[in-house]
C-alpha cells in the first residue's frame, strides 16, 4: 500500500501545527519547512479545513492552526479524508474492474481484510499520540520562524 502525497502532506501539516501549537503558520512556511510545493499545500490545507481538522484565518496576518485538540484528531480519519480511495486492487472498484477472475478469486477478501486491519490500527492513534511518540525537539527540526 502506498499513501498519496496528499495524504502524506496532510499528516505532515498536522504534525507541524501540533508541534507549534501557540501560533499560526502560513502555507508558505509549511511549504518551506518540508521543501514542497506551496500550490500543493494549499490544496492539502483546503482538504483539512473542509474536514474540520484545521482553521484557516485569511489575510496578511492570517494562517493555519489546528481547529481542535490533537487528541481529538484521529489519524485514520485524516487518511480517509485525504485519500481518494483505498482500492488496493482493480477489483475493489466495481465500475472499473476488468479482472476476469474477480467473481471466483479469493484474494480480494484477504486484501480487503488487510486494508481494514491497516485502518483499524490508524484509528487507534490520534495526532496527540504521534506528537507524544516524536522526539521532544520535533518543532526545532523545522526551519526557523522569521520574526
Amino acid at each position: 500500500m502506498h499513501l498519496t502525497l496528499h495524504a502524506d502532506y496532510s499528516l505532515r501539516v498536522l504534525l507541524y501545527l501540533a508541534a507549534r501549537p501557540d501560533r499560526l503558520a502560513s502555507t508558505q512556511e509549511l511549504a518551506d519547512a518540508y521543501g514542497i510545493s506551496k500550490h500543493h499545500l494549499v490544496r492539502v490545507v483546503q482538504t483539512l479545513a473542509g474536514e474540520g481538522f484545521v482553521e484557516v484565518k485569511p489575510g496578511r496576518a492570517g494562517g493555519v492552526t489546528l481547529a481542535r485538540a490533537p487528541a481529538d484528531i484521529a489519524v485514520g480519519r485524516v487518511l480517509r479524508a485525504a485519500e481518494p480511495d483505498f482500492d488496493l486492487v482493480e477489483c475493489f472498484d466495481r465500475e472499473r474492474n476488468t479482472c476476469p477472475i474477480s467473481p471466483a478469486c479469493g484474494l480480494k477478501g484477504v486484501l480487503r481484510e488487510a486494508r481494514e486491519a491497516f485502518l483499524a490500527v490508524l484509528d487507534r492513534y490520534t495526532l496527540a499520540d504521534l506528537v507524544g511518540r516524536s522526539r521532544k525537539d520535533l518543532a526545532d527540526l523545522f526551519l526557523p520562524v522569521a520574526s
